[in-house]
């Protein structure tokens, strides 16, 4: 049995709340933008409209299986970005315990759809920059596959402490993709302009990114996990963090929506 978590500081758990509601609403601002500017269109079979944004590979005439990828990986990741932090609220674990586990099975199986489509995507369809983003991307769904397995089983072990500590870090993994682009545009406000980066995403600020828009995140988790059982000092250290990781989501995420989500609104 995993030791119980110890009573969180006021200042961490206000911290923690701080960074889950910047993280939530950029969330499902993105998730509207897979949504109503990639998803819809493609459902309706506009590939034109899915072409004019960014995507490196969009619809593609008589491709039908990377065109069918396309589509399931838009499709996943919207309901992910929608309901993934949703999974971590303990007052709808507690009060919907059903939906609790329903939402996670869905979660689970959707982030594996991610996966697939998006190595498939990566290494057979072409839609990468730089062999540096496609290696970042091949290990981000490793990691997501290995978060998912641990996160099951450890459900159906019922250890829920340490289900709680897997489900969070597949989150994050799941979120890579989410985080890489408010790292980079984030980035580019503050730095008024590219620094680091290039076209090919294969700057030293961009290859650095692309392992870190998860890496970074996992290791914050370990530090939060670690300062639920550690002293006040230590809690007041990681509130201190989680403070300003709610300030970068919210600054990444604002830069994110002016450069690449509103222009094709």
């Amino acid at each position: 049995m995993s030791a119980p978590i110890a009573p969180v500081s006021p200042a961490l758990a206000r911290s923690a709340r701080a960074w889950f509601v910047a993280a939530l609403a950029s969330q499902w601002i993105f998730a509207v933008y897979i949504a109503w500017v990639l998803a819809w269109p493609l459902l309706l079979g506009d590939g034109e409209a899915v072409n004019r944004t960014s995507l490196i590979t969009g619809h593609v005439a008589g491709d039908t299986l990377g065109n069918a990828s396309l589509l399931g990986h838009v499709l996943a990741a919207a309901v992910l970005n929608a309901v993934g932090l949703l999974q971590l609220v303990p007052w709808l674990r507690r009060r919907y315990p059903g939906w609790h586990r329903g939402a996670g099975r869905v979660f689970m199986a959707l982030a594996l759809v991610g996966v697939a489509s998006g190595l498939y995507m990566t290494w057979l369809r072409g839609s990468r920059l730089s062999d540096i983003s496609a290696i970042a991307i091949s290990l981000n769904g490793v990691l997501i596959v290995v978060a998912v397995v641990m996160a099951w089983r450890l459900a159906r072990q019922r250890r829920f402490d340490a289900h709680r500590r897997w489900a969070i870090r597949a989150f994050l993994l799941v979120s890579g993709v989410w985080m890489l682009r408010l790292g980079l545009m984030g980035w580019i406000l503050v730095n008024q302009g590219p620094r680091g980066n290039t076209a090919q995403l294969d700057g030293p600020f961009d290859a650095a990114w692309v392992f870190g828009c998860y890496l970074v995140p996992l290791a914050v988790a370990e530090l939060y996990f670690r300062a639920e059982r550690a002293g006040r000092g230590a809690q007041r250290a990681v509130a201190l963090l989680l403070s300003l990781c709610a300030l970068l989501t919210a600054l990444g995420t604002g830069a994110a929506l002016m450069f690449m989500w509103l222009p094709h609104f």
